[in-house]
């Protein structure tokens, strides 16, 4: 678990050289790279659409209670605190604030190792879950219901977030409470390599989220995207999500993303074993300091976790565009991503598959990409047919770097081929029988 209420001194934070260099702590060489799965997913009883709380016998709570004992350490954040993770080796299963329950996987060398422990994971959870009457779906939006209908998981940080994020955008508790996602994180061996990585996952970032499009529904009826998730992003807090535009000027650097992170304000501090708020930016923190101190290290490491682009720097290169879909897409994600950003050959394919364009072309792009998904276009191109090519990209890397992963897109092949996202699926489901119970049922383990 990344942060509890606890926090160990570190050192204060006297220059932003200290903080561009843990981006320099992190790297490491290209035969040290690994890559690690996330995978949230939704939580349902069966054969009703209102999600668990936490407490109860058929609650969240019962449910880590039983997958722990499949050899899963509980996390707590007192000893009093109820149960909200489960630690096993390098693998954390954990809550999200709806009770999306997410495993945040162990780091591999291989996308198919990821990809076995996410599946054993899946295994363990549902089993459990069909115990209690439960189950698990897989969408990128809870296409029923609205936020105060949503239960809250028993985390602190989550309470105060609660409180924080909600006064910098109007979307900010749909994103804690009905969104679920899949993401892959990645290594860099040097500052070049991390800039020309982020840069390429930037610029791919559309294609990706048109592939994974899987979020159609809200509150019943069509959203008019076919990933709202990724709509919600937009009004959550403007200086923290999204794109940077150094992504596609030629300026991005350790620097840049420490000069915007800086810019961000914070959503909480912790002290004494409590979450504090207040009003100020990392960079007003730097120079007025708080109670007398300047902040450590560890405020800066919690602060890094609380910013949400579309590709995220913290020790690791997170890509964080994609809704959360079937087991097999999961897996094909982190072969993705390893196929286009571990072989050199691919990485430059890549950086040539789309015309280059401005900050603002891009978000455009962006925007056509989860509305329309794999049917909508850029300029005269189709979209499917671009992604199909990111998808060559990446099996010719694969099939470079380890022939063993590259059967792991051919559901992504399959994908892109028919020219519909996943959330095409989703709405002909719901035009077939628009009663939640059924279409929860569609898609779910």
């Amino acid at each position: 678990m990344s942060l509890d209420l606890k926090r160990a001194a570190s050192e204060p934070i006297s220059s932003v050289d200290m903080l561009l260099a843990g981006f320099r702590a992190a790297e490491k060489p290209s035969g040290a790279h690994r890559l690690g799965l996330e995978h949230e997913k939704f939580l349902y009883p069966v054969g009703a659409a209102e999600p668990p709380t936490y407490e109860g016998e058929r609650g969240v709570g019962a449910l880590l209670n039983r997958v722990a004992s499949a050899g899963y350490t509980p996390f707590r954040e007192t000893p009093e605190s109820p149960v909200i993770a489960l630690q096993r080796g390098g693998a954390t299963i954990s809550l999200e604030p709806g009770g999306q329950v997410e495993l945040s996987g162990s780091p591999f060398v291989t996308a198919r190792e990821a990809h076995a422990e996410n599946l054993t994971h899946l295994s363990e959870v549902s089993s459990a879950a069909k115990e209690l009457g439960l189950r698990l779906v897989f969408l990128g939006y809870r296409p029923f219901g609205t936020t105060a209908q949503m239960p809250w998981m028993p985390k602190t940080r989550y309470l105060i977030m609660r409180r924080t994020l909600p006064e910098r955008g109007r979307l900010a508790l749909n994103m804690m409470l009905m969104t679920s996602t899949g993401q892959v994180s990645l290594d860099w061996a040097d500052e070049a390599d991390c800039v020309r990585k982020t840069v390429v996952v930037a610029r791919l970032a559309p294609l990706m989220n048109a592939l994974y499009a899987n979020s159609p529904i809200v509150e019943g009826k069509p959203s008019g995207y076919l990933s709202f998730r990724n709509r919600v992003w937009d009004e959550v807090d403007p200086t923290r999500c999204g794109y940077l535009p150094a992504f596609f000027d030629g300026s991005f650097s350790y620097r840049a993303y420490v000069e915007w992170a800086l810019d961000a304000p914070l959503l909480f501090l912790r002290r004494n074993n409590e979450y504090l708020y207040p009003k100020l930016t990392f960079r007003q923190l730097m120079k007025e300091g708080f109670e007398g101190k300047p902040p450590d290290l560890n405020d800066w490491t919690d602060h890094l976790s609380t910013l949400f682009p579309e590709v995220r720097l913290k020790t690791v290169i997170e890509v964080r565009g994609a809704d959360c879909v079937n087991p097999a897409m999961t897996g094909a994600l982190a072969a993705l991503w390893r196929g286009i950003l571990y072989d050199a050959t691919a990485l430059e394919e890549a950086e040539r598959l789309l015309p280059k364009l401005t900050y603002a072309e891009h978000l455009a792009f962006h925007d056509t990409a989860r509305r329309e998904g794999l049917g909508g276009r850029l300029g005269s191109q189709e979209l499917h047919r671009l992604a199909a090519e990111m998808l060559a990209i990446s099996r010719r890397g694969l099939m470079r770097l380890d022939a063993q992963d590259a059967p792991l897109l051919d559901a992504l092949d399959a994908v892109a081929a028919s020219g519909r996202s996943p959330a095409v699926a989703v709405l002909e489901a719901w035009e077939k029988n628009p009663r939640p119970e059924a279409l929860l049922d569609g898609f779910s383990l």
